[in-house]
């Protein structure tokens, strides 16, 4: 009895045994899917976002790239692209100075003639003075000249004829030389017209040239701050812009310097003829009134 009894306890205990091992092999691996499950919807998901990471990043990369691409572009660096890429104060500091240029030419053309042809006639109206004895003789030699020189000699007639007789010579002489100043001053102030203004040109256009570059820098370094880059490809036709101003200020400032100063050269050597003229009459109408006598002529150019 005693061993059945213990038989009849055995046989359940196992069975529980074997029930719960049973038991525990089926949760587990279920367990093992559960959670298996959830790892591959994780990394599932980790994929699609660094898909989706991945595609925004190369959309940005290529907007960026197109940005710059389009900042890399090259821009007309011509004289002309410059000038019409310029802002509008430098254009029209540009034009100002091209203007000044074109003046400071024509007056180079214009003037040159006028000298050339003022000193070839002071010079002929010399030689004829220099040939002459007497007053008469010296208006015969002039003929129907024109110029300072025929007016000087016309002048020194006339005043002769107004003195008359008068027994003072001195202040005959002195007449002469106050009219023969005016006709000299009037005719230095003739030939002197024009050259101040390429005075003027030749002083102002580099600064004028200056205040188009910084006012064009001035722009450049605005749009560096707008576009938020430093990119020479970007800052360069801006400051390239800029300094067209100055060059352009150069380019008439120069040349109207270099003509003023010949001018004045040809100036001081033409107003010496003037005033050579001008001794050489004083000297014959100082003779003739030592001498007695009067000019016969009443006007040189007659």
């Amino acid at each position: 009895m005693t061993n059945g009894k213990t038989r009849t306890r055995r046989v359940p205990f196992l069975q529980l045994f074997l029930a719960m091992a049973l038991a525990v092999l089926t949760v587990t691996p279920a367990a093992h899917a559960q959670d298996a499950a959830p790892a591959e919807e994780t990394a599932l998901e980790a994929d699609a976002g660094a898909d989706t990471i991945g595609t925004v990043e190369d959309g940005i990369l290529l907007d960026a790239g197109a940005t710059e691409a389009e900042m890399m572009l090259p821009a007309d660096l011509s004289p002309w692209g410059m000038f019409m890429q310029a802002d509008i104060v430098v254009k029209a500091v540009m034009i100002g100075l091209i203007f000044a240029s074109i003046v400071t030419w024509t007056i180079w053309f214009a003037k040159r003639m006028e000298i050339t042809g003022a000193k070839r006639r002071a010079t002929q109206a010399f030689s004829a003075l220099a040939s002459a004895k007497s007053l008469d003789e010296a208006g015969s030699n002039l003929g129907k000249s024109k110029g300072p020189v025929a007016l000087l000699a016309e002048a020194a007639i006339d005043e002769v004829h107004a003195s008359g007789e008068a027994p003072d010579k001195e202040g005959v002489k002195e007449r002469i030389a106050w009219r023969f100043q005016r006709i000299e001053a009037n005719a230095a102030r003739e030939i002197g017209i024009g050259t101040g203004v390429l005075a003027t040109i030749g002083a102002t256009a580099p600064f004028v040239g200056l205040f188009g570059t910084v006012w064009g820098i001035m722009n450049s370094f605005i749009g560096i701050a707008h576009t938020q880059t430093t990119n020479l490809a970007v800052v360069a036709p801006g400051i390239a812009e800029a300094l067209l101003a100055t060059g352009l200020g150069l380019v008439a400032a120069i040349p109207a310097v270099v003509i003023y100063n010949s001018f004045a050269r040809s100036i001081a050597g033409y107003r010496a003829l003037v005033a050579d003229s001008s001794a050489e009459l004083l000297r014959i109408v100082s003779r003739d009134l030592d001498q007695g006598r009067r000019p016969r002529l009443a006007k040189a150019a007659d």
